[in-house]
């Protein structure tokens, strides 16, 4: 993991540690694995029959969260604005005119 530098004066927290970050990623990895296998130990009643494929909501959320990112990643390339999109100090900026009647 990357290291990072804590501003002086501010207080550790627990997520500062690399080690329990490294915890948390784990632990997410370890509970989907365990829910992903629990789907054989109960009864569905599926809708269709797709929803009867062993693993089939966890494949489908995976998936549609994969799907969602690249999607997002596709509309950065016309959402994206430069760097200095809100910089007010720029010459050519239009101002407000009042108009005098």
């Amino acid at each position: 993991m990357s290291e990072h530098r804590i501003p002086s004066g501010e207080p550790k927290r627990w997520l500062d540690h690399p080690r329990n970050v490294d915890k948390v990623y784990w632990s997410v990895i370890v509970v989907s694995a365990g829910l992903f296998l629990a789907d054989v130990f109960y009864h569905k009643h599926p809708e269709f029959k797709m929803e009867a494929v062993f693993g089939f909501y966890g494949l489908y959320g995976f998936f549609a969260c994969v799907g969602l990112v690249l999607a997002a990643k596709a509309m950065r390339v016309f959402l994206m604005r430069g760097e200095d999109y809100y910089d007010t100090d720029k010459p050519d900026a239009p101002t407000a005119q009042k108009d005098d009647h």
